[in-house]
């Protein structure tokens, strides 16, 4: 199974629709919520190298990025491949 990580807050849009093309995918995937949580909030600017916005997605050791990104991965064909889907 891939493991994916997903840093959000309960206020971002972009964090739900990224949460949601991933449910879409039909994939799990491991969130936390960064809110008020400073070694949380820490983690994430550490593992995206000083990305401070959310949401932050990690799909094994590879950065994605945030919620665009994501979406250009899905576009292009490249994000099936990445989540260990099937085509």
């Amino acid at each position: 199974m891939t493991k994916i990580d997903i840093f959000t807050t309960r206020s971002c849009p972009y964090c739900t629709r990224a949460k949601a093309l991933l449910k879409r995918k039909g994939v799990l995937f491991n969130e936390f919520e960064i809110d008020g949580n400073p070694e949380l909030i820490a983690e994430s600017v550490k593992r995206s190298d000083g990305m401070r916005t959310v949401p932050q997605i990690f799909i094994e050791d590879y950065h994605v990025g945030g919620y665009d990104d994501l979406a250009v991965l899905d576009q292009n064909g490249k994000l099936d491949s990445l989540l260990g889907i099937d085509s």
